[in-house]
């Protein structure tokens, strides 16, 4: 079967690896001129554990399933990647009612190994922090993301697939049984394909309106959250990541981690009308107010900014967290094709397991 990916972030990449694997010529359409360059770079390059998620969702099965698949990925291929565990922190009792739910919702996602701390306990595992309660996720981890997509990549040109960059889709439409796949960019024209699989991230909704034939109302309203990262000078003060209790859009302002232990703070939440990736220095104090609630010896001045991403949500401010949204023949009734919208956190960990997703979907 001759299948186009739209999109090579690391949804996209695990998808045309997981069809190239099964059989399929593969090509993965960029409109941009790199691969990785929207939403999957612009990440916390976390590895989530899968518990804040609705029992039975789309998010909650393929954070569970799509971690465990990473690690292995991960061991088998040399990805660098740390299972550094995490805290998700009660600071004061009011907030206590808001972990034991996180906790409940883990253990009927099957996480494993989660565990209810109090503070004496917490603050034996990290000394600086300050809280009532925690839940401690040994399962949680962080991953570079930039090998892992060109480790995706390689498996995917390893069996005779493509990556085709700059290469906008500008529409799409049924013509003797197949896809007639109309392109813009460097290298305008036309190809035909058996299946199409839009993973664009950002740009799935713009993609899904230039495909003929496919219902409008079926393309879901998009809403940009904007989530702004700072970096922290100093000798790391943790060796885990700390989260607070979640807020409104997102998992509160949290202590990360990368691979060689430098700290950065992020992503706070800020609704937006178009993609915007200033990080404002004016913003320190904010971030400041938040870090301290958890770590409140946390030195004046030691916060830079660092960078912003930018989620495809699904659903806006004051509305119920949207989940994933996979459309596949059996939902929308047109033959090779599968749409994937509002594919935010937890993406990344779930992009092998929304591969195996989608390659179900499309061979029935």
């Amino acid at each position: 079967m001759d299948t186009l990916v739209v999109g090579a972030g690391v949804v996209g990449l695990a998808i045309g690896r997981a069809l190239a694997l099964r059989g399929h010529a593969v090509i993965v359409a960029e409109s941009e001129g790199a691969f990785g360059t929207g939403v999957s770079s612009r990440s916390s390059e976390v590895i989530h554990g899968g518990m804040y998620y609705p029992t039975g969702s789309l998010r909650a099965r393929h954070c569970v399933e799509g971690r465990r698949l990473l690690y292995d990925f991960c061991e088998r291929h040399g990805v660098p990647y740390r299972a550094c565990g995490k805290l998700i922190v009660a600071v004061c009792e009011e907030e206590r009612a808001g972990i034991e739910a996180i906790h409940a919702r883990g253990i009927a996602n099957g996480v494993e190994g989660l565990r209810l701390l109090e503070a004496g306990e917490a603050r034996r595992l990290e000394p600086n922090l300050a809280c009532v309660a925690a839940l401690e996720s040994p399962a949680t981890g962080i991953v570079d993301s930039h090998a892992l997509m060109l480790s995706l990549l390689g498996a995917v040109e390893d069996v005779g697939g493509a990556l085709a960059l700059r290469t906008p889709i500008e529409s799409a439409g049924r013509e003797g049984g197949r896809w007639r796949v109309r392109f813009g960019g460097d290298s305008p024209g036309t190809l035909d394909v058996d299946a199409i699989v839009n993973a664009a991230g950002l740009g799935a909704q713009s993609v899904a309106h230039g495909i003929e034939g496919y219902p409008p109302e079926r393309v879901p309203r998009q809403v940009l959250a904007k989530g702004r990262y700072f970096g922290c000078t100093g000798k790391p003060a943790f060796t885990r990541l700390i989260y607070p209790a979640p807020v409104e859009g997102g998992l509160g302002i949290h202590l990360t981690l990368d691979l060689a232990g430098r700290m950065r703070f992020g992503p706070d939440v800020a609704w937006v009308e178009m993609p915007d990736y200033a990080v404002e220095p004016e913003m320190a104090a904010m971030f400041e107010a938040a870090i301290r609630r958890y770590w409140p010896a946390l030195p004046d001045g030691r916060l830079t900014p660092d960078y912003a991403g930018i989620r495809p949500k699904l659903s806006g401010p004051g509305e119920p967290a949207a989940d994933f949204l996979v459309d596949g023949p059996a939902e929308h009734r047109m033959p090779g094709l599968v749409q994937l919208f509002g594919i935010e956190s937890p993406g990344l960990t779930s992009a092998l397991s929304l591969a195996e997703d989608v390659a179900r979907r499309l061979e029935g």
